[in-house]
């Protein structure tokens, strides 16, 4: 994903309030980080929980429709033996 500028971000205004100069110089002077492997294990572990986050949503879609159309055919099946 992109990292659009033009919007601030929580990170950012977090960054900012913590050290101002360290924001201004990774931003706007785009210094090099001292440490750039925490940032890359940051990024990763950022979008390792967003891949599990999208998949919990999905199961928990998923167990809801499954769980609705068994109590569909429930209501079928329980219709059907008080019409028969």
């Amino acid at each position: 994903m992109p990292k659009d500028r033009s919007y601030v971000r929580a990170s950012d205004i977090g960054a900012w309030s913590f050290c101002n100069r360290a924001w201004w110089l990774a931003k706007v002077q785009k210094a090099p980080h001292e440490r750039p492997q925490q940032l890359d294990w940051g990024d990763q572990s950022h979008a390792d929980h967003g891949r599990l986050t999208s998949r919990a949503q999905w199961l928990r879609k998923s167990g809801i429709a499954l769980l609705a159309g068994g109590l569909i055919l429930l209501g079928f099946v329980l219709l059907a033996q008080l019409l028969l």
